[in-house]
């Protein structure tokens, strides 16, 4: 039933935002947003602290009311529980319950996401994510930032919905594990797999983003390709071309 769900909203656009407003007190922190992410795209939200990103995504979970402006996943108004149905999300400061231990968890999430839990997926997770089998067995609280987030991204994987809502899904990864990830989510975008993510690393959303969206000032300035980006910034690299964009090159 699940499956067949799925095939169903595969042929919507993923995301619509329409004119969506937000304000704390007398600040503006979002304005006139218009966004519209087609199923299987993979997107890259930047600006600098404070530009919007986190509220943005929080208004599109329904995590805060928005002042004026509509918000759709695929066809589903936000406000309704089953338009999170079809996302998974995590945010920026993942903290897993820390009663649990890593196993618990997963087994919790999959519970709730109404998947069944195989050991092989989670061995096959957890070489790719660069995550020891032995964590499953920890107790949470004796796991690194690192691996906490290699802990959600693993749950967020496992949750099989179709599209992915990450907010900063390489805080706290070396290297490494960031290069696995990188290497995974290209991998799922072959399966069609939606990816909607805020980042402040440029070169992610360069190597693997269809498009780059610019958010600055709570307003989008920016919505295209990273060669876009880059021609229309006139700058020879994406980094440049960012600066350029928000005004801050010198």
């Amino acid at each position: 039933m699940r499956a067949f769900f799925y095939k169903l909203i595969m042929s919507e656009i993923a995301l619509s935002i329409e004119q969506l407003n937000q304000c704390y007190g007398t600040q503006t922190v979002l304005s006139d947003i218009n966004l519209s992410i087609n199923n299987g795209e993979y997107i890259g939200l930047v600006g600098v602290n404070g530009a919007g990103k986190t509220t943005l995504i929080k208004s599109i979970l329904d995590f805060i009311s928005i002042d004026s402006g509509t918000i759709e996943i695929f066809g589903k108004r936000h406000r309704e529980t089953a338009s999170r149905e079809s996302l998974s999300f995590l945010p920026e400061k993942f903290i897993p319950p820390y009663y649990l231990t890593g196993k618990d968890f997963l087994s919790y999430m999959a519970e709730l996401n109404q998947v069944m839990l195989k050991d092989a997926d989670i061995k096959e997770l957890f070489q790719i994510l660069d995550l020891d089998m032995t964590a499953l067995k920890k107790s949470v609280r004796q796991y690194s930032k690192g691996m906490s987030q290699k802990l959600g991204l693993a749950s967020c994987f496992l949750s099989q919905r179709p599209m992915l809502l990450f907010d900063e899904p390489m805080s706290g990864l070396d290297p490494k594990a960031r290069a696995y990830l990188k290497r995974h989510l290209e991998n799922l975008k072959e399966t069609g797999k939606t990816l909607f993510f805020s980042t402040h690393l440029l070169a992610d959303v360069e190597s693997i983003c269809d498009r780059i969206i610019v958010l600055h000032g709570g307003k989008i300035c920016f919505n295209g390709s990273p060669s876009q980006c880059c021609e229309e910034f006139n700058a020879n690299d994406l980094e440049n071309a960012y600066l350029n964009c928000i005004g801050a090159n010198v």
